[in-house]
């Protein structure tokens, strides 16, 4: 258990902060502006495929429970981040319950995105959900743009706030475990970063519910191969919403201009990032050897 003063905890303060912003679904979405001549049936599957992504949340949370049991400060984080998260569903299968009921998935489809994931490590876990929530920022942000129904449109914009805010109390959370760990967190994080930073050169959309999670299930083991239409997230981001190179290149952005922030040296490209994580897993390997030499 870490011996961090109560005080020094993140939870609190970063509960306090999310209630002070916290939307509500009845207020605060613009229901009353519907326009159904601006939803196609090929819009509304987007939108319910998004929800059953965003439930995907539940499982999420069981695995960040499991693998941070010496972490209670991060764990009652989990209340407020699966909360949030959860909401995100339902506010879209809320938009379908009123307007489009027979796209509203149904509870089947919902619960097929729950599975074990297997166990990794809590820092580079960490890091890899820190780059989601950038990610889908941008993503929401993109939807946002391409749909023209109102009400659809102001609940993306909703919810990429949230994910940018997650995005934040992730990083803090970095914060700390650079602090307590030293190399190791650095080692750690850059090895994400690197990866998720590059995109570009992949066919596959790099976010954690399209990484495979459980090795006995594989290749029926990540989010999306559990959807109605495993296929939708690539045809959503390439040929829908069209989240092309510049998108890319904002999230690239995005993730070495944090990482450039917490750890204290600009990193301009990904090349960059990658030499200081060499360096990183070097001084690791060196200080790892020391008392094996002893």
């Amino acid at each position: 258990m870490k011996t961090v003063p109560a005080d020094q905890m993140l939870y609190p303060d970063l509960f306090r902060a999310f209630e002070r912003v916290r939307w509500d679904l009845e207020k605060d979405i613009p229901w009353d502006q519907f326009d159904p001549n601006k939803l196609t049936d090929e819009q509304a599957m987007t939108i319910k495929m998004n929800a059953i992504t965003e439930w995907a949340a539940l499982p999420a949370t069981e695995m960040f429970l499991r693998d941070n049991r010496d972490d209670s400060d991060f764990s009652a984080f989990m209340s407020v981040w699966f909360y949030e998260e959860q909401k995100h569903s339902l506010v879209l299968m809320e938009y379908l319950r009123r307007f489009k009921p027979e796209m509203l998935p149904t509870e089947a489809e919902l619960h097929a995105v729950r599975f074990d994931f297997d166990p990794a490590p809590a820092l580079e876990t960490l890091m890899l959900h820190f780059c989601g929530e950038i990610r889908l920022n941008h993503w929401y942000r993109c939807a946002a743009e391409w749909h023209t129904e109102p009400v659809i449109k102001a609940i993306y914009e909703t919810i990429a706030k949230d994910e940018a805010r997650h995005g934040g109390a992730y990083l803090r959370y970095m914060k700390k475990a650079l602090a307590q760990t030293g190399d190791l967190a650095r080692a750690a994080f850059a090895k994400i970063g690197v990866l998720m930073a590059s995109a570009s050169r992949t066919s596959k959309a790099l976010h954690p519910t399209n990484l495979h999670v459980n090795q006995a299930l594989f290749p029926n083991d990540t989010v999306q191969s559990r959807m109605p239409e495993p296929g939708w997230l690539e045809r959503w981001l390439d040929q829908q919403i069209v989240f092309d190179s510049g998108w890319e290149k904002k999230v690239a952005e995005r993730i070495l201009h944090n990482l450039s922030l917490l750890f204290e040296q600009p990193f301009q490209t990904v090349q960059e990032l990658n030499r200081f994580r060499k360096q990183a897993l070097a001084k690791l390997e060196a200080s790892s050897a020391q008392p094996a030499a002893a």
